[in-house]
């Protein structure tokens, strides 16, 4: 990918990319083409961050407030990143630092959002909360953040719009099933495949595509920062994956990839 900022612009701005946290994580929102441990099923679909039902000891008060603490403590820190990357536009008022930061923050409600259901269970509420900032909104604008700091001014325009609609969908979509219990709910569950899946499917393939892409393209300016910020990406198209296949994962995945990708932030090289 080619950049049309400065090789300077680009060793400050890129640990910014790589605050483009997610998900995926990237997101804990993306469609997945895996089944339980069967063969690939274009109508499946797990957000980031998903964990199966709990049963037994799993599902005890003590692991839900515990499941509930780190959701809450990866979204401060998520948010933390956020707020630095606004500040900075504030400064700047360059688009891309505005995209990163709305970004972030949507991550950050996502996460909180687990912590929610953890702590109060799940309801239509929160499920729709999680939904459109984990499921629908973060990748996308982190991408369309790479891409405005790499100079593609499309993708200002091409993002509002994208958001305006998943909003609408995530806000006005019927659920096809109630929503409750305390494990982070399938969006196959209770979504229809079109228009709520599909669009986490586009929307998640095509930012984190463009995310990773500036990240790779940029590594020799910045060998280990980068290398935090993939390996936080990494974990996070990794835990989504393996929810897919039925493994359990938690708000633990959400935590530890915040802290790659914060370490890979403020790591200076």
């Amino acid at each position: 990918m080619h950049l049309t900022y400065s090789r300077e612009d680009a060793l400050e701005d890129l640990a910014e990319v790589g605050a483009a946290v997610v998900q995926h994580g990237l997101a804990e929102g993306s469609e997945h083409l895996w089944g339980h441990g069967g063969r690939p099923r274009r109508e499946q679909v797990s957000l980031l961050w998903h964990r199966p039902e709990p049963s037994g000891l799993s599902g005890s008060h003590y692991a839900l407030a515990v499941e509930a603490l780190i959701a809450f403590g990866a979204a401060l820190l998520t948010l933390r990143l956020s707020g630095l990357l606004a500040t900075r536009w504030r400064e700047r008022r360059s688009p891309h630092l505005l995209a990163w930061s709305a970004g972030l923050a949507a991550y950050a409600l996502g996460a909180a959002a687990i912590a929610w259901g953890a702590a109060a269970g799940w309801n239509a509420g929160n499920f729709r909360v999680y939904y459109l900032f984990g499921g629908l909104l973060t990748a996308p604008l982190l991408g369309a953040g790479s891409l405005l700091g790499a100079g593609r001014g499309v993708a200002g325009p091409v993002v509002l719009v994208y958001a305006g609609l998943a909003t609408g969908v995530a806000l006005g979509v019927p659920l096809e099933s109630p929503v409750g219990g305390s494990a982070i709910p399938e969006a196959q569950e209770h979504l229809a495949f079109f228009p709520a899946r599909i669009l986490a499917l586009v929307g998640n393939i095509t930012g984190t595509v463009a995310l990773v892409g500036v990240s790779v393209a940029t590594l020799r300016h910045r060998p280990v920062g980068n290398t935090l910020l993939l390996c936080g990406f990494a974990l996070a198209a990794a835990g989504s994956a393996l929810s897919g296949l039925g493994v359990t994962g938690s708000a633990v995945s959400v935590a530890v990839a915040a802290l790659l990708l914060y370490a890979g932030t403020v790591t200076p090289r």
